[in-house]
């Protein structure tokens, strides 16, 4: 039987999420701050999808989606009754995204280059299971992406091994080359990725490209 999915975060990646962890035949809840405004989101994408608040999304759920902007991810995850992350796996598709506009095509960080947003999670909520996964990549081509190349790569790092292990699987079915990078510390390098992955985007409005990691 497959792991029931909640989803924090409404937003255009927590939508794609939904609709792909449906698509591949997972109990799946999508979660605001104010549940009323998912009703249209419920009508797109169907009746299986269950809707709620964050707290409720983090009860039902056996493993937890992650998708707001990274610079309120604490506080949502602060709405949740601490029982309903422990031991949880939280897929953490954030990224430290500050408030100040991109130069030339760069965005910018709230943190520094020796740290990273999910470590800071990891150190708020120790008893959660974090790992970074779909920080990398556009939304667009976050569910069965298909590309000449082949299948584009993604990183993910995180503390506990058999997390990782479960998250591979989703991603691996959800059209991914999965790349472990590691423990937690990895995420310093992975979460910047997406601010390499914007600049074509913003310079030249292509966003229609992925990373891939070649292998000898």
């Amino acid at each position: 039987m497959k792991d029931k999915i909640g989803i924090i975060g409404s937003g255009i990646v927590g939508k794609v999420l939904a609709g792909g962890f449906l698509k591949h035949g997972y109990d799946t809840m999508i979660s605001a701050r104010s549940p009323e405004k998912l009703n249209p989101l419920k009508e797109e994408l169907g009746n299986n999808l269950q809707t709620g608040n964050f707290n409720e999304a983090s009860e039902f759920a056996d493993i937890i989606v992650l998708a707001v902007g990274g610079g309120v991810a604490k506080s949502a995850l602060n709405l949740v009754d601490e029982a309903n992350l422990k031991n949880k796996i939280i897929i953490d598709a954030t990224n430290p995204i500050s408030d100040a506009p991109p130069v030339n095509g760069v965005l910018q960080f709230f943190t520094g280059p020796n740290e990273s947003l999910m470590e800071r999670l990891q150190g708020e909520f120790p008893d959660a299971k974090f790992v970074k996964a779909f920080s990398s990549i556009g939304n667009a081509f976050m569910v069965n992406p298909q590309f000449p190349e082949g299948k584009p790569t993604m990183f993910i790092a995180g503390n506990d091994e058999n997390a990782k292990k479960k998250v591979s699987e989703i991603l691996d079915l959800f059209g991914h080359d999965v790349a472990d990078m590691g423990k937690a510390e990895a995420a310093r390098a992975i979460e910047p990725l997406c601010i390499l992955w914007c600049i074509p985007g913003f310079r030249e409005n292509t966003w229609n490209h992925a990373f891939k990691l070649i292998r000898q």
